[in-house]
């Protein structure tokens, strides 16, 4: 993707499809700016393997594109009965330009239509306060805090919403 190319021209919808590994590959490159580096895909080992693992990718990783199929998101969707669990990712030139809202609300539908759950389950860094408004705006509720050890201890909070909450 040629640099800057967002500049010119936003995103106006959104198509998922399967990750594949050039997909996977170019998102385990997205670099964002601090504080959100903590979300690189090569901040932690382990979410860099699973994203580059292709026996993740036939029902967890989809790549999202846009009307120019440029990759500009991912989602993951694990099931957590009767939750499924959303993992997602703008890239950088994308995040702070107001398309949170709707990138979540395109791939909730996507999920809601492939995996018919009960609810919609997240956990967003407690210090992420632009997400957690994306959330929140999109119908998610905060949950309980917990916290992730490992290389680097985490906060994060767990949020979650009915699949079929309606919001506005």
């Amino acid at each position: 993707m040629d640099p800057g190319s967002f500049e010119r021209e936003l995103p106006s919808h959104f198509t998922f499809r399967p990750i594949d590994a050039g997909s996977a590959h170019a998102i385990s490159a997205w670099q964002y700016d601090p504080p959100y580096d903590f979300y690189d895909s090569a901040a932690d080992e382990e979410d860099l393997n699973e994203l580059l693992d292709p026996s993740f990718w036939v029902d967890d990783y989809h790549a999202v594109l846009d009307q120019r199929s440029r990759l500009v998101g991912f989602f993951s969707f694990k099931r957590r009965a009767p939750a499924l669990l959303v993992g997602l990712g703008l890239h950088p030139e994308l995040a702070g330009r107001g398309l949170g809202r709707e990138f979540v609300d395109a791939g909730l539908e996507y999920a809601r239509e492939k995996y018919q759950p009960e609810t919609f389950m997240l956990d967003v860094a407690t210090f992420n306060l632009r997400a957690q408004r994306v959330y929140e705006a999109a119908g998610f509720q905060p949950g309980e805090i917990w916290i992730q050890t490992g290389r680097i201890r985490v906060e994060f909070l767990r949020m979650t919403r009915s699949a079929e909450c309606a919001h506005s």
